[in-house]
């Protein structure tokens, strides 16, 4: 989707077509180019290479932040820059000053993108001729943020045009930095503090073509009271600093407005949900299950009070003491072993509803550890001690003075990396991590829909933390955050700054909306079914219930109205499309009771949807024998039973033991009582029929196509009922079959066959030079054709050209009637030819192996 034409507005799609911004906005020149150029990369993450190109949100804010940083580094030769922060009534970088080092601010909603934003900034930004080879220095405040992100560049180092280089050290990081131009480093702010013997951080060069690149600029990550800021002005005294967040910055937050400016862009949560860059996150408390009693919190309140009332304190050690106190409240064995049972029952019926992993945050190291052998004691199937094995692992750091049990969990960087890889893959059998402060910001796994809060969080790091459920993944339809330690005060804290900043959307929804949602889709799907009892299907016998889904298929399937001769509603369409609409909202609903309520009946309306999905008409070809294995796998062995149930012999059909083509099966097709079902099974037999004989013969598998299109039509605008149809699909299968045999009667191999039918098309041909010249062609065609191609011959233009002449003589030397015949050209015959030659390159392939 491209949604705006210069960045400065978005269109509601709602209303609003999409195809003037994709035609003026993308599609002209000066914009197509500069995309093809900067902003495409080559992601190489392990063994895979992924091809990304940047989001329209991502282009437009982008150019805005060179133009803004040229701007920002070089008096008198700033951009003007068309802001979009002003349609929030936020201060932008337009407001400020050419040359006072000030970039500005893109805030973009956490999960949409902000780390690929800042590879392609990176990217455009060391070719711009006013930057004359700029050095880059990411700056970031933690050291597992610094190698996420540091990853992320390597990977895409091609649009870089450079290898990234990171400061393992102060030393390292000086001379990095004292180069004469260039670079891209990439450091913790940590390293910018001077030494024991310094005073001030020494002066490490003072070219004004030094850009800092801070991720998630905000007082809070920088601490730029204490003096980090300071620190990096008198390291780097001419840069230009630029801020990336994923959460806006807070109005009295007026240190980081001081050292990065105003707003460049903004992207909020709900432009992203309507973008689909992101999903929805939900809130679900747990808190009712194991808060502690009011007459314990009153005892524990007194003896935190006891502990601070010591003057001789400071206010941060009061604070540690509250904290500790806290700490050990909730990490009371009574407590862990009630959370441990919750999460272990709730994760499982999660798993059960939507496929996907899970996170655990809590308070302190010590609870991760507990809370783990709380898990394992109920779950010991879950454990194993080896990194790549177990369904839940603990990531934390620490050293070999901590204690025992706790060493199995601490791991070095690169063990890690490869748990949280792990955790990305959707295919691996880690579904559940506990942490106390890793993976909480950085950390992309789209799979990870549920995250369990038993830790006390507020503002960005809530924020932050949150978003790694936020990714878009397969059929996800949002995330879920289960607080057990009370956030939701934090959350609306939260959404006050965000509120204020003019952010637009809801950081969190209920999760009894989604509930709410749930039972409004359920009730379309029963109310679908008021003529039929779909309940009677709980009581029958496994061998009984897949005759009963055909019966209620064909139900559904009958629903179809027709007035004046049109469909008005198609019952198997609306049918199929609110199962899909229930099975996602009941994902975000469960384990809510009415969820669990409405369990088997969704198993039922999913067999129906799978039903109709194996005959529905695919673009996957199949063999005959896949497609007998797709019909007798109709329905979801959960739902019916773990024996074997062949659907030819539920349906009342004998199974073909030569050809779904034989007279035999297609009187027992057209005898069936479930006329509605006998269409759809006939209907996917025949389109996969014609599949594979186009992948042969061009025209026969184009003629036949055409004519099963013009039945289908006739049938959905109401001129023939479906025993009319029915019979004309019938005849449709015999005369594929009668084409079959036409090769046998002409002596004619498959091939042959093939540039037979494509000669044969022209009328005018077939009436002139008769069966026997339009066989001789053939046969010449295919022996010349096959003994000049080559591999890849497609992609070659001399071999292209070496055939067209070729073809055309042999075409001429026969006589064969051009295309014009006031010209004597044969571009249309050949082009024919040569597209069937294509159709059977891989069959003179398989023939050559076979």
């Amino acid at each position: 989707e491209w949604k705006s034409i210069d960045g400065s507005r978005i269109i509601d799609s709602k209303f609003e077509t999409e195809l003037e911004p994709l035609m003026i906005g993308l599609l002209n020149k000066r914009t197509i180019l500069d995309v093809i150029r900067h902003f495409i990369v080559f992601e190489h993450a392990k063994d895979k290479t992924h091809k990304k190109i940047a989001a329209y949100h991502q282009y437009f804010a982008v150019n805005k932040a060179i133009a803004s940083t040229i701007r920002a580094s070089q008096p008198g030769k700033g951009h003007f820059v068309a802001e979009h922060p002003s349609v929030f009534g936020l201060p932008t970088v337009e407001q400020q000053p050419k040359g006072d080092k000030r970039a500005g601010v893109i805030w973009h909603t956490q999960g949409s993108g902000k780390s690929l934003s800042m590879v392609f900034y990176a990217g455009k930004l060391v070719l711009a001729a006013e930057m004359n080879n700029p050095t880059i220095v990411v700056l970031t405040d933690r050291n597992d943020l610094d190698q996420q992100l540091f990853e992320t560049f390597s990977n895409c180092k091609q649009i870089l045009r450079q290898t990234p280089a990171q400061a393992t050290s102060r030393d390292e990081l000086k001379r990095l930095l004292s180069t004469a131009s260039g670079g891209i480093v990439f450091t913790t702010i940590q390293k910018f503090f001077p030494q024991d013997n310094e005073e001030i951080y020494p002066t490490l060069t003072e070219r004004r073509n030094v850009i800092v690149i801070a991720d998630e600029a905000h007082r809070s990550q920088y601490d730029f009271i204490d003096g980090f800021a300071r620190h990096i002005r008198d390291a780097l005294p001419n840069a230009s600093f630029i801020g990336f967040t994923g959460t806006p910055i807070e109005k009295e937050d007026k240190n980081t407005q001081a050292v990065f400016g105003n707003y460049i862009d903004v992207y909020d949560i709900q432009q992203a949900v309507e973008d689909g860059a992101t999903v929805r996150i939900y809130y679900e408390s747990r808190l009712a299950k194991i808060e502690l009693s009011q007459t314990d919190q009153k005892i524990l309140d007194e003896k935190v009070e006891e502990v601070t009332e010591d003057d001789e304190l400071t206010e941060k050690q009061k604070q540690f003491a509250k904290w500790a106190s806290k700490e050990a409240v909730v990490g009371s064995k009574s407590r862990l072993s009630q959370v441990a049972a919750d999460i272990v029952s709730h994760f499982e019926q999660r798993l059960s509803a939507v496929e996907g992993k899970g996170m655990i945050v809590c308070m302190s190291r010590r609870i991760c550890v507990d809370l783990f052998e709380e898990i394992i004691k109920i779950r010991p199937d879950w454990y194993d001690s080896a990194d790549d094995g177990g369904l839940i692992k603990v990531v934390m750091t620490g050293s070999s003075s901590d204690p025992l049990n706790w060493q199995e969990h601490i791991r070095n960087k690169e063990r890690r990396k490869a748990i949280g890889n792990r955790l990305k893959d959707p295919g691996n059998s880690l579904k559940l991590i506990i942490v106390r402060d890793m993976f909480l910001t950085g950390f992309d796994a789209p799979c990870l829909h549920t995250m369990y809060v038993d830790k006390p969080m507020n503002g960005h790091t809530l924020m932050q933390a949150i978003a790694r459920v936020n990714r878009v993944f397969g059929d996800k339809e949002g995330g879920l955050i289960v607080d057990y330690i009370g956030i939701a005060q934090d959350l609306k804290n939260a959404l006050a700054i965000y509120a204020s900043s003019q952010g637009r959307g809801q950081i969190t929804f209920d999760q009894r909306e989604a509930v709410a949602k749930m039972l409004e889709y359920y009730e379309v799907l029963v109310d679908m079914f008021a003529g039929f009892k779909f309940k009677n299907y709980f009581t029958l016998a496994a061998k009984d219930k897949l005759t009963f889904i055909l019966n209620a298929a064909n139900y559904i399937g009958g629903l179809t109205q027709k007035q004046d001769g049109k469909i008005v509603r198609n019952g198997k369409e609306r049918f199929k499309d609110n199962v899909v609409r229930l099975q996602k909202a009941f994902g975000l609903a469960v384990p809510q009771p009415e969820a669990l309520a409405i369990r088997d009946d969704l198993a039922f309306f999913q067999a129906i949807k799978a039903r109709f999905n194996k005959f529905d008409e695919q673009s996957k070809t199949r063999t005959n024998e896949e497609i007998e294995t797709a019909i007798r796998q109709i329905i979801n062995d959960a739902i019916i039973s773990s024996e074997v149930i062949d659907i030819f012999d539920a349906a009342g059909i004998r199974k073909p033991d030569i050809s779904i083509l034989s007279d035999e099966f297609l009187a027992e097709i057209n005898s069936m009582e479930r006329k509605n079902l006998a269409l759809e099974l006939l209907k996917r037999l025949l389109n996969d029929e014609i599949k594979t004989r186009g992948r042969t013969n061009l025209v026969q598998g184009k003629k036949f196509s055409e004519m099963l299109v013009e039945a289908v039509r006739k049938y959905q605008s109401g001129l023939i009922d479906s025993a009319k149809i029915i019979e004309e699909l019938i005849n449709l299968a015999k005369d594929i079959r009668l084409a079959d045999q036409r090769g046998e009667k002409l002596n004619l191999r498959v091939d042959e066959l093939a540039f037979y039918d494509a000669l044969a098309d022209n009328p005018t041909a077939e009436n002139i030079l008769g069966d026997q010249i339009l066989k001789k062609i053939a046969h010449e065609l295919v022996e010349s054709v096959r003994n000049n191609t080559s591999i890849d011959w497609q992609l070659k233009q001399s071999v292209q050209a070496k055939l067209r002449v070729m073809v055309k003589r042999i075409l001429r030397r026969y006589k064969y009637p051009p295309d014009d015949p006031t010209t004597g050209e044969y571009t249309v015959s050949v082009n024919k030819v040569l597209d069937q030659a294509e159709l059977l390159a891989d069959y003179w392939t398989m023939e050559v192996n076979g």
